[in-house]
């Protein structure tokens, strides 16, 4: 395994760790799902180039348009919830209680 690909990697691992143990504020939640989508896209983006492959060059560009139209939408969440319940907390927001 390579350098490269141990980076891609451990950036994965952290921030999807990142996402399930430090769950408190919608906001941290957030940045964890765009770094998991920014090492996807990387990782996306040099696979092509390793193996010489062009038919798969617009899969990076699938999955940053993903990766926006998803950070929309967080951040939609994101406001709509802010303006609810007044803060940003994981633990408030439950969905029994709607």
């Amino acid at each position: 395994m390579s350098l490269l690909h141990l980076s891609f990697y451990s950036a994965f691992t952290l921030s999807s760790l990142g996402l399930a143990f430090h769950r408190t504020h919608l906001v941290s939640a957030l940045l964890c799902l765009e770094s998991m989508m920014l090492s996807m896209y990387i990782a996306l983006s040099t696979w092509p180039v390793e193996n010489q492959a062009t038919s798969f060059t617009l899969m990076p560009m699938l999955m940053l348009t993903f990766s926006a139209c998803e950070a929309g939408t967080g951040l939609a969440m994101l406001v709509a919830s802010t303006r609810t319940h007044g803060s940003d907390h994981l633990h408030n927001l439950n969905l029994l209680q709607c």
